[in-house]
Formats: C-alpha cells, structure tokens, sequence
C-alpha cells in the first residue's frame, strides 16, 4: 500500500490531499496498536471497550480489517491477517459455523442470541483474499472451509439459492431483518462467486427479483410471484433494494450498507447502481460524513419496531442501526463510487469520511447520531481505518473494490 502514489484528485485543496494522507497513517497506526498476539481487535482497548467486549476477534470485524492489512506491507499486520483467521478458525463450531466473536486468549466464543450467519461469510472472503495475495497456501484452512461452506448450504433455499436467516443476526443485530436478507445474500453471492459454488446464476436472478420486486418481468415460480405481490402491495418503487423480504412482510428502509455491497459484488446491473446511488444522495445520507445505513429510520410506531430495538436506548430514531452514520461502511460507499468511475465524487466522500475519522482528535468514532452527530459507542475502531485504507486505496486506482479483491 503506497501512502505516497499520488492522487487522481485535481480539484482537492492541498489541505485535503494532507488530511487524506494523515488520515492514512493514523489508520496504519490504529490497526498496529489494535492487534493482539492472536489478531486484530474490535477496538482500542479502553475500559468501556472491555466492558461491551470490543476488546475481541469479530469475525466480521477481523474479515474487514484483513481486507487492508494484508497487502499493506506493514509485517505486523500482514501476520496479524493471518492470526486474525486462524484465531477464528480455532474455534469454528463443529457444525462449521463461525462464531460472532472469539476471545484473543482462546477462552470463549460467542454465537449471539439467534445466530450471527455474516461471520462465516466474512471468514470466507478472508480465507479468499488471503490466498488470492498469496499469504497463505491454498490447503490452509481447506477443512474447515469445507465446513463453513457445508453449513451456509444447510440455510439456502433450494429454489431460490438465497440463504434464509433468523431477525437480527447478522451485522444489524437489532434490526427486524428476517427470512431473505439483503445484506446476508450480496456476501453468499460474492462467496458463492469466490469459491465456484454451483447455482451461482440462481442465486443472482432471485436476489434481483426478491429484493428488487418492482421490475416488470413476472417470475416464473409460483411462490416468487406470491413474494413479490406481498412485497408491491401498497409500495411505491423506492429505487434500491428491499433490505430484506419475507412471507407478507419486507423491510423498505433502505439499507445503504446491504446496498452497497449488491453493487460491488456485481448483482445491481447499471441501472440499478445508479438509481442506489441518486437515491442515497437525495437522502442526504453522506451528509456532512459518510454515511448513513439506513435512508428512513423505524420509529417506535413502525410495524417492524421490536421491544430489543431499544436495548441500551440504542437504536431509536437516527441512531446505531436506524440510522446512524457509520465510517467504515462509508468507506464502502467510497469503494462503490470508485467502482462505478464517479471520481470526482468518490475524492470528495473520501474527505468527508478522512474528517469523521479526525473528530474529537482521531477518536474513529464506531458511529454518530444521524441528527445530531454526537459521536457514540467506542472509540478506535478498527475497520473505521481498515474501510478508509481500502476506500483510500479504491479511489487512487490501486486497487478494485475490497469484495473483489484478491
């Protein structure tokens, strides 16, 4: 990773083009100071951080953070990549799942309340990247693998080749996203993709008829045109992708983040990248930082409120997962609109989000309030700086977006 390739931005102030930079290597720095002997951390450890325990191996988290430090050419954190897998893999359940969590010590994993099923597909698309930069051998892990892979195919719906999942479990763990999940199947498409898993052309026209019920052609199953006049029913065309579809009920918030992955792995077509994009930018959602996850917060009077929603005050109105602005998915929303060679508007997203990482003196707040931008949960976050490398790295051409890597 070049911190000093120039950058294609010649409309960015030298200002700007210093705080990018800086931004950089505060991210370097972040992630060093971040690692423990058995891989990269969630957070800094702080005595709030332990308390919620940040303070560990997030299979999620860790995937995210390997995207950008394998390849980074800093050796602590190019082993840190590794160890950050392994410490995953030593703990794989015997099932194959990958827990949400592991403690750096090897004492304890955690596998939340109904299921975390984003862990596994993270941990592939690690295993992937690693292999791709050649860090690894390509045995390594083959098990364990085979494993993970065997018990996502347990959970995919054997005509739509979509993976079905319980209400919050994955990312968004008190979010009301259930059955069909956007989020969940763009990263089941891109391992699907990665690891030449059968039905992968099934699993791309489903997701675009699930999720995206609006288009003219009619399926052709029977229980797919049920889904999708349940799906209409009463609904305006919201130019994005449903964030999840059930039997008679479907989330139309719009998840910027499942969003954004549909585009990088390459499931929205064109026209469908950029009706996302228009409608993220109408939604203001980048504004004044990168970005929100979620275009039409659920108030507690929504259908979809649910009693967890409001666990620790959490995610009420423009908050956490409804609505919140998280950095590091912002820096996914950099990659997206490299990606797609919107240039000028990637160079001055990647700004916006170099200025969340430097509030309150380079706190990489985890995310701030939607209205009034207070910074909230913990500070030193690891995939914060991750996401800015990648986005960083997407933006000066170095490399593709970080899903496609490797």
């Amino acid at each position: 990773m070049n911190l000093h390739a120039s950058l294609p931005m010649k409309d960015l102030s030298l200002d700007d083009r210093a705080l990018i930079a800086e931004c950089e290597q505060a991210s370097l720095d972040l992630l060093v100071r971040n690692l423990s002997p058995h891989g990269i951390l969630a957070a800094s450890r702080t005595e709030a951080a332990v308390a919620r325990r940040y303070t560990r191996i997030f299979g999620r988290d860790a995937a995210i953070c390997i995207m950008a430090m394998a390849g980074s050419g800093v050796p602590s954190l190019e082993e840190g990549a590794v160890a950050s897998v392994q410490a995953l893999a030593d703990q794989q359940a015997a099932n194959g799942q990958i827990p949400k969590y592991v403690d750096p010590e090897g004492q304890d994993a955690d596998f939340w309340y109904l299921g975390c099923i984003d862990a596994t597909l993270w941990w592939l698309i690690a295993i992937d990247h690693l292999r791709g930069l050649g860090r690894v051998p390509g045995g390594r892990w083959a098990a364990g693998e085979a494993l993970a892979i065997q018990w996502l195919l347990a959970q995919e719906h054997q005509h739509f080749r979509l993976l079905q999942q319980n209400e919050a479990s994955d990312w968004a763990d008190i979010m009301p996203r259930s059955g069909f999940v956007l989020y969940t199947n763009a990263l089941w498409y891109e391992v699907k993709r990665r690891f030449g898993l059968a039905h992968v052309e099934e699993t791309k026209h489903h997701f675009n008829h699930l999720f995206n019920p609006f288009q003219q052609d009619l399926p052709e199953y029977h229980r797919a045109r049920l889904l999708r006049h349940y799906a209409r029913r009463g609904r305006r065309d919201p130019g994005m992708y449903l964030s999840f579809v059930n039997l008679s009920v479907v989330g139309d918030e719009g998840d910027v983040f499942g969003n954004v992955l549909a585009i990088q792995s390459g499931l929205a077509d064109a026209d469908m990248a950029s009706s996302i994009v228009q409608r993220v930018g109408e939604a203001r959602a980048s504004e004044p930082w990168p970005v929100r996850v979620v275009l039409h917060p659920l108030s507690q009077q929504h259908p979809l409120w649910r009693p967890y929603m409001g666990r620790h005050q959490q995610n009420y109105l423009h908050q956490y997962h409804n609505g919140g602005i998280w950095p590091f998915v912002g820096g996914f929303w950099v990659m997206v609109l490299a990606q797609l060679g919107l240039h000028d508007q990637a160079s001055a997203e990647l700004v916006k989000l170099a200025r969340a990482n430097a509030h309150d003196d380079w706190r990489f707040t985890e995310w701030f309030h939607g209205k009034s931008l207070a910074p909230m949960g913990m500070a030193g976050q690891s995939w914060n700086a991750a996401a800015f490398l990648m986005a960083s790295q997407a933006v000066r051409g170095a490399a593709p977006s970080a899903a496609r890597a490797g």
